[in-house]
């Protein structure tokens, strides 16, 4: 048996494997081929042939590659004209001890597989004799080797052992396993080309803010403008960043003469309203309607009562909340604004406004 060859072999590349560092990797499949000889297990009486094998693989980490490989070796037995020939298949794990800047590097292997042997056989007085048996049986395989990298190609040169579990040999009808040790080369061509480096993504420009960029009490006025940095949520605010005392005028929404419909020309002012009130969302306004002194008291009251609900009613229905209207109220002709002796200030009293309560 050749067992203690090996067990040194394993030794020395334990030794050689002393500094291994982590680097990116080649995951690129390849085709592999490769020749060797085969020492064949002294048990079986046979001659050591060469041994062949085709596989293809791929590493899958910076240190591990798996490799699928078939085999055949066809040994003669010593002094007869008997052969015997052995067809085989592997899955192969290597451990490469990687080092950065070295091309050549050990490993060690560890697989398992199937064997086929067709083994003639002349064994008087076996009522079968002389014939062949053929049978398939399960292998393990562990060695060590080192292997060459290049940008295309790769050299692999190893010594393995590998054990076949075999309990049904006519030629060695007491042994159940046989130890064969194979040594070898191997040529791996990688398929494709190696994808580039991944760059880096650079760290993204983060632009340098300034007073212009910020408005530290969200009045909607940038810091470098804001005369007035602590104001108020709600609060009406001028260019400055100022609170202002605004007034929404609604001048010229008057109504015909005993009218609570609005005219087109008071409609126009109606919507500059509603802009302005869409501008400030915070702000509370009160919808008052008033009337002139024509005509007896409950009437305009009840009037100016219609006149500020059609106003409400305008406002709501052009995106103003409700929660955001006090009224409508009605003040009927207790709040003139102008004479009720001309025709021109009877128009005037017959009015609707808007009073900010905030």
């Amino acid at each position: 048996m050749k067992k203690n060859l090996l067990c040194c072999a394993l030794l020395a590349a334990a030794t050689m494997a002393h500094s291994v560092a982590a680097q990116d990797f080649d995951d690129r499949w390849y085709l592999s081929g490769g020749a060797g000889l085969n020492f064949q297990d002294d048990d079986r009486g046979t001659s050591d042939p060469l041994y062949y094998t085709l596989g293809f693989g791929k590493f899958i980490s910076p240190n591990w590659s798996i490799d699928g490989e078939v085999n055949y070796q066809n040994p003669n037995f010593n002094g007869r004209e008997l052969l015997f020939s052995q067809y085989g298949a592997t899955i192969d794990a290597r451990y490469h001890f990687i080092k950065e800047g070295r091309s050549w590097n050990p490993f060690l292997r560890f697989g398992v597989g199937a064997q086929k042997s067709e083994e003639e056989f002349d064994a008087f007085p076996l009522p079968t004799s002389p014939g062949q048996r053929e049978d398939t049986n399960l292998t393990a395989q562990v060695g060590l080797g080192v292997q060459g990298n290049w940008d295309r190609y790769s050299l692999r040169g190893e010594i393995a052992n590998r054990i076949s579990f075999d309990d049904s040999s006519i030629v060695a009808p007491n042994d159940r396993q046989f130890n064969d040790l194979l040594a070898g080369l191997t040529v791996l061509v990688k398929l494709g080309n190696l994808a580039a480096p991944v760059e880096p993504t650079p760290a993204p420009v983060v632009p340098q803010q300034t007073c212009a960029d910020l408005d530290d009490d969200g009045d909607g006025i940038n810091n470098c403008d804001d005369k007035c940095p602590n104001s108020a949520a709600g609060q009406a605010i001028g260019p400055d960043g100022c609170p202002v005392q605004l007034t929404i005028d609604l001048k010229g929404v008057n109504f015909d003469f005993d009218k609570d419909t609005l005219r087109p020309d008071a409609e126009a002012i109606l919507a500059e309203a509603v802009s302005i009130l869409a501008k400030y969302p915070q702000l509370k306004v009160e919808v008052a309607g008033h009337t002139d002194s024509v005509g007896s008291e409950q009437y305009n009251q009840g009037l100016s009562e219609r006149r500020a609900r059609t106003v409400y009613s305008y406002l709501t229905n052009n995106g103003i909340d409700a929660s955001r209207l006090v009224g409508p109220n009605g003040f009927g002709e207790s709040r003139p604004i102008d004479t009720n002796d001309t025709a021109e200030g009877r128009a005037r009293n017959r009015r609707t406004e808007l009073n900010v309560q905030n």
